[in-house]
């Protein structure tokens, strides 16, 4: 089984848009597509995989996911809500995502609220994760790897590796479940 340290530089855990790569003029769609795809090239597990598409930006759309666009252009507050979307559809249902995002599409429309000022912040936080994320995969991995000798003769990299696995995924439907409990104090209580 590989060292943990070794997985972990390979995933480009780092990625993401900065505002300073988003640029002060509103995009056309294929531009913010181009704009993602550059960026998150090396996140990307396999060369089929796609990490932005026009159908998926028009779902969002259409799901007002968030708000609307003006003369088929992307403003930069728009950028940032489609990142935060990219990092959260990983995790959550599109409907939750819309429930979660909601808050910043109302805001958004309140000038007092810098939508960039929010992005900064979580910026902050996904640094923060990243950090956190990786001592603690490669904690697992020790832990993994030490119950794996004390239960098991045999010392397979399999075994290390499928119980690595449960175990990561386990850990991923905790925090998963955690954040749909999340978003459903967000929701308002359904009018009977």
């Amino acid at each position: 089984m590989k060292e943990m340290t070794d997985i972990l530089n390979n995933m480009a855990l780092d990625k993401h848009i900065s505002l300073e790569e988003i640029p002060q003029i509103d995009l056309y769609m294929d531009q913010v597509i181009q704009l993602f795809e550059n960026k998150y090239l090396e996140a990307k597990r396999n060369e089929d995989e796609k990490v932005l598409t026009k159908t998926m930006i028009n779902n969002y759309a259409k799901g007002k996911l968030f708000f609307p666009v003006k003369n088929k252009k992307y403003s930069k507050e728009h950028i940032i809500l489609i990142s935060l979307i990219y990092q959260l559809k990983g995790g959550l249902s599109i409907n939750d995502i819309k429930t979660t995002l909601d808050g910043l599409n109302e805001k958004h429309h309140d000038s007092a609220f810098e939508l960039e000022d929010f992005y900064n912040s979580y910026l902050k936080i996904f640094k923060q994760n990243i950090e956190d994320f990786k001592s603690h995969a490669e904690d697992k991995q020790k832990e993994t790897i030490d119950l794996i000798q004390q239960s098991f003769q045999e010392q397979e990299d399999e075994l290390k590796q499928i119980l690595l696995i449960t175990s990561i995924v386990q850990m991923s439907n905790l925090y998963r479940r955690l954040a749909e409990r999340l978003v459903d104090e967000l929701t308002p209580p359904q009018k009977s």
